[in-house]
């Protein structure tokens, strides 16, 4: 059987500034550009391999050993983007394999829960579009793929790029300048570090795409973010990576992460993601940084809370997150001294990790000679 087959991870990635709103749901262009940092793939990362073959009969895709649809307007436009790049090198070079006519299994496998406010669609999508470039052998680069990936799922874009992010929404209606380009390499801030609080893996209660959908329609907060908040944030924070300023950094990623939720709140009716163990985290963040700034919080569309810190401050950072969590699992055998009597309920794990690279060819395949996903692994 003529199988071709290419795998890759891809990073998750968590917004500094807010991605929140389209302008445009078909294309998945947004009201305004946004900032992420890329996490590290030891830690948070999907795993997918591609294979095609002109014996499978209809396009499949299996995510953590579950059938699941490839038949949904966002990956069929993503899937017929690729398609039409692959076609173009085979209509250059007929000796080339016509992939594009070849049906599609692709298996997929995140390690940290789907769906739960921890970009599992951006790694998802952002693998997806890698997985198939590769085994197309498309030339084109990642900002290139990154309009692609925006189609499946906006963040995604975003997960094409390693360390620091910057999704520039653009003008033009057919999203040709939506795109995400580099701001900073892993490389230029190695030492920040991220804390993860897990406080649900479960669903969201309001998924991202309705929940937009609300706030664009009914938040007047919503438009004073867009048209003013937002585009002198962009620069502000642009520049304190490049500073590497993290008393900077923080106050921006804290200030738009509290203003997100905000105009959340501010549609009607009005979307709750955090919940009381996420304000009690907020309060605890303002505790460790009551001497100086070390640590700013940030919460995407749901309670798990995401707390960056600088090597430097591993200590006094750890140290105040380990006295009123220090009997959840994921702290990796670190220890402080300090524990409360009184430990803050509601977390269920704590990830401990940092800034990471994008997304990577590897030579681990999900897909067997049959072009079937291997037997189920643990996730």
């Amino acid at each position: 059987m003529s199988i071709r087959q290419a795998s890759v991870t891809a990073p998750v990635n968590i917004a500094t500034l807010k991605y929140w709103g389209k302008r445009d749901k078909n294309l998945n262009l947004p009201t305004n550009s946004s900032i992420s940092v890329t996490l590290s793939q030891r830690d948070l990362r999907t795993l997918t391999t591609a294979s095609a073959s002109p014996t499978f009969a209809e396009d499949k895709l299996w995510l953590n050993n579950k059938p699941e649809s490839l038949d949904t307007p966002r990956t069929q436009a993503c899937l017929a983007d690729l398609r039409a790049l692959r076609l173009q090198l085979e209509e250059s070079d007929p000796q080339l394999a016509p992939m594009s006519t070849w049906k599609l299994h692709i298996v997929s496998e995140n390690n940290f829960p789907t769906a739960a406010g921890l970009a599992s669609s951006a790694a998802g999508f952002a693998a997806l579009i890698y997985a198939v470039a590769k085994l197309y052998e498309l030339p084109q680069s990642h900002t290139e793929l990154s309009k692609i990936a925006r189609r499946g799922s906006g963040s995604a874009c975003r997960s094409l790029f390693g360390g620091f992010v910057a999704w520039e929404m653009g003008s033009q209606t057919d999203g040709s300048d939506s795109q995400a380009v580099e701001v900073a390499p892993l490389e230029h801030w190695p030492s920040l570090r991220a804390a993860i609080l897990v406080v649900s893996d479960a669903k969201k209660d309001t998924p991202s795409t309705s929940g937009m959908q609300l706030t664009v329609q009914t938040s007047d907060l919503f438009q004073r973010r867009i048209e003013d908040v937002v585009p002198r944030r962009f620069d502000e924070m642009k520049k304190a990576i490049v500073a590497k300023d993290f008393a900077k950094f923080a106050e921006l990623t804290m200030k738009d992460s509290n203003q997100f939720h905000a105009t959340c709140l501010d549609s009607y009716p009005p979307i709750f993601y955090l919940n009381d163990t996420s304000r009690r985290i907020i309060k605890l963040v303002e505790q460790v940084n009551a001497d100086g700034v070390v640590a700013a919080y940030t919460f995407d569309a749901g309670p798990n809370a995401v707390i960056y810190y600088d090597e430097k401050d591993e200590s006094k950072v750890l140290g105040e997150i380990y006295k009123y969590f220090s009997g959840v699992d994921g702290w990796n055998g670190k220890k402080f001294d300090d524990v409360a009597e009184e430990q803050i309920p509601g977390v269920s794990r704590v990830i401990l990790t940092s800034i990471g690279g994008g997304p990577q060819v590897t030579s681990e395949s999900l897909i067997d000679e049959a072009g079937l996903p291997k037997s189920a692994k643990s996730v």
